[in-house]
């Protein structure tokens, strides 16, 4: 069969990506255990901490990465039978205030000021768990899988999770010219392996005044600051004590009302339920839901879409998010079998629409066996809905990776929805395995990481079954490969994916393709204003079976980095494209679309710019104009933020897209505006407002959240919502709901 054996030319192609280059020599530390209390105030005044060994010195990241850094920072651990302790300072030879975007937890952004330190227990360099503090005593925390250099031209891998919640300690201090900080980490929150006293450790610090960034271990910047290729090493007097039990309960109660004013219809509700986090080994953790709570708590940001595909939304549901990466890195962005945010989701047979569907109950056990092995179990049980014939769904998940060499993995998922209830003679849903209500899936992926970061890549292929479709083409399968060097970037990617290709429980928003992607950039590094710059190429080409050559794009561009974080890239993208069905850009239905099997060459022009987002006033922009199909585009598009520094950012959010088509084809202008304010009283106390207009849709949403903080990862959340007709601001629905949760430690 011509996709296996596609399938295994990539994996002989690739294989030698094993090999590691040379390094620099890890850096060690060693850490005592603790004599005597420590307090954490930020104040580093405790025997401990004058006792205890200190780091090397940082190197320098950005804006160059061959000295040492001008902003030293200088790093303690020590740890006793609950907790591990981090103490640092961090020294500033520049006067003047520090950066941040407000106290709300979980900032993010290379222009605030910060210190990071990641643990990898397992020493893999591919998983870790990010805690950081910055001078205002604002915490982040956020788990990081495979992150590397690039994995196409012009961006990096992901893998950098910041949904992520847990319970720890921590303070910061300002003094003249330095500021300091103190971590109290739970040896509870991390996973790690009993016996072992050498962990691998990774640490940076960013400083705004001077735009830096350093790190503990010598990271060249052709790799993400994030990387867990280039560690130190912490050395333990003796292995941290495995936590006698850990169990976390987290219960909540929610409750509140909606009116529909279309329908005329209005109800409310009341909700008990709860999560629990059982940790079964230091290193494997089972998560347990009962009547979840995944009301919107968080708002998805309204997107326009003049593409021919469905989009994206992230998952931001606690629940899925701990060792996320087992279950979600299979595929690549075009093809993942396993998206959790289609669990929860159905179809209402009447609008077309996606509406919540209740989720009674779940289990998730996920972690590492050992060093070698990760598994992940999911199990998540579905609500009937008589109101729209949806019966109940059991969704059964299993991943296993096993560590191949160093940092390279192979992982395989098998998947399974099943329908539990069936209709009986009157029309109502009764419990019932439907043996003819299925989707499954099995999967393969060999995920490649070299030592150094410089080759990065995947071959994967998967395989999907569903009692509605054919017996042909139900594969998927794919490959990438980047090979990132201090000057240049290679990128390669393809993929073979079947007309049946059917994953239910994934996000794949095309199908019946054959994709080649390959890249490539150069970078120059002039001088101290301007830290790189150089050109690169972008292209796509597709084709299938039944129409043959269907798209291709190429785009070459130019990129260019200033020491001060501002950012300005250029490009031309000269594109084809073979209509496979009939398709409306503006998707208003106020013209005829384009017709199926009508194709189209046009070329346009795309200019992207950020200014250095220290300043109070920043402003993030991508302007596009030129031709589109058989007319043009114009699209403007980006946000701009005031800072009122540290209690609050004013967002605005613009896209404006200008279709114009010949008659008797549609044209529009499609808008979506979005202020935003977010208004952080303290760091516990936070207002957020924000009103969102789409003429695609012809709505305009106004939402209102206050979030109190009252303990760690414990929360009181009231969230008022509208939505309006635009022209006339008739409402057309309204909802206020409270909620509180409650994190317990037994």
């Amino acid at each position: 069969m011509t996709y296996l054996k596609s399938f295994l030319l990539s994996l002989i192609t690739i294989s030698f990506s094993f090999d590691a280059l040379p390094q620099d020599a890890q850096p060690e530390l060693y850490v005592k255990r603790a004599t005597g209390p420590i307090k954490i105030d930020g104040i580093l005044n405790e025997h401990d901490w004058q006792v205890a060994d200190k780091t090397s010195p940082f190197w320098q990241y950005f804006p160059m990465d061959t000295s040492h850094s001008i902003t030293p920072t200088v790093v303690s651990l020590t740890y006793d039978d609950d907790f591990i302790y981090v103490g640092f300072i961090n020294y500033d030879p520049v006067p003047g205030p520090y950066v941040t975007k407000s106290l709300r937890r979980d900032y993010r952004g290379s222009e605030n000021d910060a210190v990071a330190i990641v643990f990898d227990p397992f020493r893999n360099e591919t998983n870790g768990q990010l805690f950081s503090i910055n001078p205002f005593g604002v915490q982040r925390e956020a788990l990081i899988s495979g992150v590397a250099g690039r994995q196409r031209v012009g961006s990096r891998s992901s893998g950098f999770d910041l949904s992520w919640d847990n319970k720890w300690f921590s303070a910061a201090h300002i003094q003249d010219s330095s500021w300091s900080g103190e971590m109290a980490i739970p040896l509870k929150t991390l996973r790690f392996e009993k016996g072992s006293n050498r962990w691998n450790v990774h640490m940076y610090a960013q400083d705004s005044k001077t735009a830096e960034q350093s790190t503990w271990g010598h990271v060249p910047r052709n790799q993400s600051t994030l990387t867990l290729s280039y560690p130190g090493v912490i050395i333990f007097e003796d292995p941290p004590k495995k936590p006698d039990y850990n169990i976390s309960l987290i219960p909540y109660v929610s409750g509140g009302g909606n009116r529909d004013f279309i329908a005329d219809e209005s109800d409310g509700s009341l909700n008990v339920g709860g999560d629990a986090k059982v940790v079964v080994t230091p290193s494997l953790n089972m998560d347990l839901t009962f009547n979840p709570d995944f009301s919107n708590v968080e708002v998805d940001e309204q997107q326009t879409n003049i593409s021919r595909f469905e989009l994206f939304f992230p998952e931001r549901r606690q629940f899925f998010i701990e060792n996320a990466d087992v279950f979600a890195s299979f595929g690549d962005e075009r093809v993942r079998p396993f998206f959790s945010r289609r669990i929860g989701l159905a179809l209402d047979p009447t609008t077309n629409l996606l509406v919540p569907n209740k989720i009674n109950a779940g289990l998730k056990l996920s972690g590492r066996i050992n060093r070698d092995w990760r598994i992940g179990v999911l199990n998540m049980q579905t609500a009937k809905d008589i109101s729209i014939q949806q019966p109940g769904y059991n969704y059964s998940t299993l991943a296993l990776q096993r560590r191949i060499f160093n940092r390279s993995n192979i992982s395989v998922i098998a998947i399974n929805k099943q329908a539990t209830h069936v209709l009986n003679d009157n029309d109502q849903f009764e419990f019932e395995i439907d043996e003819n209500d299925y989707n499954r899936l099995l999967g393969v992926d060999y995920n490649i990481l070299s030592d150094d970061g410089v080759w990065n890549g995947k071959v994967f292929y998967h395989h999907s079954f569903s009692t509605d479709s054919t017996t042909e083409d139900h594969y998927a399968h794919g490959g990438t490969l980047s090979y990132n060097k201090t000057n240049y970037t290679i990128t390669w990617s393809h993929q073979l994916v079947g007309q049946n290709y059917n994953p239910e429980v994934g996000y794949v928003p095309r199908r019946n393709y054959f994709l080649l992607a390959p890249g490539f950039q150069y970078r120059f590094y002039p001088n101290k204003k301007v830290t790189s710059h150089g050109p690169g190429i972008e292209t796509e080409y597709y084709r299938n079976d039944d129409f043959g050559d269907t798209d291709y794009r190429i785009s070459p561009f130019y990129e260019i980095v200033f020491a001060n974080k501002a950012e300005i890239k250029a490009e031309v993208a000269h594109e084809y494209i073979l209509l496979q069905d009939d398709f409306d850009p503006t998707r208003s239905g106020d013209g005829m679309p384009l017709q199926l099997g009508s194709d189209y060459t046009y070329t346009s022009m795309k200019v992207s710019f950020r200014t250095d987002r220290r300043k109070p006033l920043y402003h993030d922009m991508e302007i596009q104009a030129g031709q589109f199909f058989n007319g043009s585009l114009l699209s403007v598009g980006g946000e701009t933020n005031y800072l009122y520094r540290p209690y609050g950012i004013a967002t605005l959010i613009y896209q404006f897209n200008r279709i114009r088509l010949p008659k008797p084809y549609a044209s529009g202008d499609i808008w979506l505006l979005g202020p935003r304010f977010d208004i952080t009283f303290t760091r516990s106390l936070f207002l957020t407002t924000f009103f969102q207009y789409n003429s695609q849709i012809d709505n305009f949403n106004m939402n209102v959240r206050f979030q109190y903080r009252f303990a760690p990862v414990s929360d009181f959340f009231i969230v008022y919502t509208d939505n309006y007709f635009p022209d006339s601001f008739k409402t057309k629905s309204r909802a206020i709901f409270a909620k509180i949760s409650y994190w317990f430690n037994i």
